[in-house]
């Protein structure tokens, strides 16, 4: 037809001398394009395979140049019982130092330098993380590198004298934070499983850091750095090609320290007991300067939640997006938050409020619920009050606007999130670490549009038998006592006048 034909005579100032076609007509002489298209639902699934050693390999396909490979393994400060507290702290401080084939980390930074690679290391209470991220050509050198820092780790005096340095620098750092919430974190896990599992510091504490050498070092990774317990996961690359790297370099690999008899594997199961925790701490010049920060004391209540194995994990996640909240100084709309139970109920309504903010904590046989709130120390009695009835009142009726809205957030939050590459590295390898397989986004999509109102009031319900975790840090001398507060939780009705009679 005309309109799809040549317009003579016309310039473009492209150059060219391409018609005036309409968009829905091919530009002749062009060849025909092709587009990627949306393949079978197989294409996007995280494939899973375990070598004869007992090594899992976990892939997830995504497109792009660079992947993000790493080796996760089931270690972390819950398994210090029998040990010396603060050894994952170290072996966080030492990864990717001089190895059986690399000298020193200099050495390894240049070589990830060449395929334009990053490299870090993450210890958390039940987890140890060697990630890499890097061009998706140099998959061999990474994983090689990858097994060699896991595997064959030299610890060198000189290296465990620097990480001894830094770890002690850390701790001061964390002391002198304006900023406490690492403190009350690990202050409210002590709590809440005292002397257990969860509950030990996941923090060297600075009585041992001249404690912690290279033997003592071997002697948990001899016991914990087994193929069983690891798995190697990465984003962005083929599943074949990952295993058969995996074979080259991570079977029938003996590590730096033997494969002699290993201690016994701690299996303990987290145990919560409840409890307080108290730091009186002067927060007076925490933050100096023009404009500094006012002397606050900061509290954590917390309740026992649920493992992230069982099937009132969504319902407890909808509800944690459901109390929100934030500082006082937070700015946003809808989507940050504004409109979640602690906005609205606590910090739009008490002035003096400088945070209240929901956590929700989740391991793999238990977790932890808390809300953490900070005021001037005159009005922490006040400020005990308030968030005990919040807890109170989360098993109180739950409005339709309200749950539809934090079940939208947290979906729009994990899709967000899962955007990012390391994050979904993260998400493969701990959940094929837990359970051999993982859920994918649309299926937790699913999963939390399904949660009612009587799923949250029944968790919820659950939740409130247990005794109280506590976490005070600052100046305390208007706290509460401990009883106080597990007899306002105790409450069922929530009213008011019975909470006022109990704190005053």
């Amino acid at each position: 037809s005309r309109r799809c034909g040549l317009a003579a005579g016309r310039s473009y100032s492209g150059g060219g001398a391409y018609p005036s076609v309409s968009l829905t007509c091919p530009l002749p002489g062009v060849p025909k394009a092709v587009f990627a298209a949306a393949e079978s639902r197989e294409r996007f699934e995280t494939r899973v395979s375990v070598l004869e050693n007992g090594l899992r390999v976990a892939s997830q396909n995504k497109f792009g140049q660079f992947c993000t490979v790493g080796i996760l393994v089931n270690s972390g400060s819950r398994h210090e019982a029998k040990y010396l507290s603060g050894i994952s702290h170290f072996l966080e401080k030492l990864a990717f130092s001089s190895t059986a084939q690399f000298g020193s980390k200099d050495e390894i930074l240049l070589t990830l330098e060449k395929h334009g690679g990053i490299c870090d290391c993450q210890a958390s209470r039940d987890t140890i993380m060697y990630a890499v991220s890097a061009d998706a050509r140099g998959l061999d050198t990474v994983v090689n590198l990858l097994a060699d820092v896991t595997l064959q780790p030299r610890l060198s005096d000189e290296e465990i004298e620097m990480t001894r340095m830094a770890i002690r620098f850390e701790l001061e750092d964390l002391n002198m934070r304006p900023d406490p919430e690492p403190l009350l974190t690990e202050m409210i896990h002590a709590a809440a499983f005292r002397d257990n599992t969860v509950g030990l510091n996941r923090f060297c504490p600075v009585e041992n850091t001249d404690k912690i050498d290279r033997a003592v070092l071997h002697s948990y990774l001899s016991s914990y750095y087994t193929p069983d317990r690891m798995v190697l996961a990465g984003v962005g690359i083929e599943h074949e090609h990952l295993v058969e790297c995996a074979r080259k370099y991570l079977l029938g690999v003996e590590p730096v320290w033997g494969s002699g008899q290993s201690r016994a594997v701690d299996r303990s199961v987290a145990q919560y007991t409840g409890g307080i925790v108290k730091v009186e701490k002067d927060m007076s010049d925490v933050s100096l300067g023009p404009t500094p920060i006012p002397e606050l004391t900061h509290i954590m209540i917390g309740l026992e939640s649920c493992s992230f194995l069982e099937d009132d994990f969504i319902p407890f996640a909808v509800l944690n997006m459901m109390m929100g909240g934030g500082g006082s100084f937070s700015a946003g709309g809808p989507g940050k938050g504004m409109f979640t139970r602690l906005y609205l109920n606590v910090l739009n309504r008490h002035h003096w409020m400088y945070n209240a903010t929901s956590y929700h904590h989740s391991y793999e046989d238990t977790g932890l619920l808390c809300i953490h709130a900070s005021a001037d120390p005159k009005q922490v009695r006040e400020m005990v009050e308030i968030i005990t009835r919040e807890f109170i009142l989360m098993a109180g009726a739950v409005g339709e606007v309200e749950l539809e809205r934090a079940k939208t957030q947290l979906k729009s939050m994990l899709m967000m999130n899962l955007e990012s590459r390391p994050v979904i590295f993260e998400d493969v390898g701990r959940q094929v670490l837990a359970t051999n397989a993982r859920k994918l986004p649309h299926e937790l999509c699913a999963l939390i549009s399904q949660v009612k109102p009587t799923d949250i009031k029944r968790v919820v319900t659950k939740m409130l038998h247990k005794k109280p975790a506590v976490a005070a840090l600052g100046d305390l001398t208007d706290l509460p006592s401990y009883e106080h507060i597990q007899a306002a939780l105790s409450s069922k009705d929530g009213r008011l006048p019975r909470l006022y009679r109990l704190f005053r």
